[in-house]
């Protein structure tokens, strides 16, 4: 029995001395049988930006005007990429967080509230404690777009009478309300 655990443990050892750096790989200009083009260097995927691309730095630099559709595309790509962790309503309770995830700060805190709009696209660049980067996900425009529907969803829930424009203040008067 010892001489059988000793050539199992021996087997197991001699394992661990494989050069992990000398492993078969193309090179980037060599024919490879692997893919249907016999070519190592493929087209990427459509709608893939580098990072190095002078475009994606500029659409980075370009804050668009608020607008409506602004605010719409920003609501459909919150709910795809943040609410999942921060929730609908930006609270920080998620259907992740409520399944064991930490939990992220909630947009409606001070500190998050008196943040500049740059503080949130580069979270959302960058990444920030357990949240990672959407850099790769997510193209700048509609960071800046996910950016405007954050201070929407602040502003929705921590408005007061006084924000409300005269006309519609008068109608939530008449309506009942204070």
């Amino acid at each position: 029995m010892t001489a059988a655990v000793l050539m199992a443990v021996s087997a197991l050892v001699a394992g661990c001395d494989q050069n992990m750096t000398d492993q078969p790989k193309y090179q980037q200009y060599e024919p490879a049988d692997l893919f249907r083009d016999g070519k190592v260097l493929q087209k990427p995927v459509p709608g893939t930006v580098a990072r190095e691309d002078r475009r994606y730095r500029s659409e980075a630099a370009v804050r668009p005007p608020l607008t409506k559709a602004l605010l719409e595309r920003g609501q459909t790509q919150f709910n795809i990429y943040c609410s999942p962790c921060h929730s609908r309503t930006g609270d920080g309770n998620g259907i992740v967080v409520q399944r064991g995830m930490p939990a992220p700060p909630s947009y409606h805190s001070q500190r998050l509230r008196e943040a500049d709009d740059q503080h949130f696209f580069d979270v959302m660049t960058n990444g920030y404690g357990v949240m990672y980067s959407y850099a790769s996900r997510v193209r700048p425009k509609d960071r800046w777009a996910i950016v405007a529907y954050i201070r929407a969803l602040q502003l929705s829930q921590n408005a007061s009478i006084d924000d409300v424009p005269g006309a519609e203040k008068a109608k939530l008067r008449s309506e009942g309300r204070p």
